[in-house]
């Protein structure tokens, strides 16, 4: 078996070490014998997202969102259609906000690539902490870092996690990112991957099952060091929270 993913505008949208992400996402698939690529994708390049299983769209600051904005929208019928079609996809930070309608800043109003019924408004004050989450997708919580301005309305759309510590899409409905599809958007940083193996694994599995069918399965791997390193979050920020 194998996947490739892209990587789109590495070189803008990396924030908090994003490129981790990818690595993680290699390494796991090579542990297992399945044979992984990543393409990087700059501002010029043509992307046909019929090669790809996986799609990362990483995180930028609103200067760097702007500059990939208008490339963007030139790409978005064909990013829809992968969409549409279960194409795999994980957005982060500035690339989960651009999924939507918009990003409406004090500077102007960014116009998002309306893959995912959600926008994005700047508020008051940045939203900075460590971020804890319980998702119905896996037993183990889903812990990361998050420092965004904009408070993100995912309407009717499913969420990635019940916050359990931190302040996630807003900072008061209790709920962060968004899963429509195989896409799954959120604010977590740190970089995301490494911490949480479980939701790295789930991605890898939902772009081999589009490929493969759904009878594909996983092996498991050690992940002793992966699950210690989110146990010590989720113990120091949830349990120590909670008395």
């Amino acid at each position: 078996m194998k996947i490739t993913i892209g990587h789109l505008y590495p070189d803008l949208l990396n924030l908090y070490g994003d490129r981790g992400n990818i690595q993680c996402l290699m390494k796991r698939c090579e542990w297992r014998g399945i044979e992984a690529k990543t393409i990087a994708y700059e501002l010029d390049d043509k992307i046909d997202f019929s090669d790809l299983d996986i799609v990362l769209l990483g995180g930028g600051s609103d200067r760097e969102q702007m500059l990939v904005c208008e490339k963007l929208q030139e790409i978005q019928p064909e990013f829809k259609e992968y969409v549409e079609n279960d194409g795999v996809v994980i957005a982060i930070c500035g690339g989960y906000q651009l999924l939507g309608k918009y990003y409406k800043t004090d500077a102007g109003t960014m116009q998002g690539l309306d893959l995912v019924d959600l926008y994005t408004v700047q508020g008051e004050g940045r939203l900075i902490d460590n971020i804890v989450l319980k998702t119905e997708l896996f037993d183990m919580p889903i812990v990361g870092f998050e420092n965004h301005g904009g408070r993100t309305e995912i309407g009717n759309n499913r969420p990635l996690g019940k916050v359990l510590y931190g302040s996630g899409n807003d900072g008061k409905s209790g709920y962060e990112g968004v899963i429509y599809r195989n896409v799954i958007g959120t604010y977590l940083h740190g970089p995301l991957l490494p911490k949480n193996p479980c939701l790295a694994d789930e991605l890898i599995l939902r772009a081999l099952r589009r490929r493969y069918g759904q009878d594909v399965t996983l092996s498991e791997l050690p992940d002793e060091e992966e699950r210690a390193a989110n146990e010590y979050v989720y113990r120091r920020f949830v349990k120590n929270d909670q008395g």
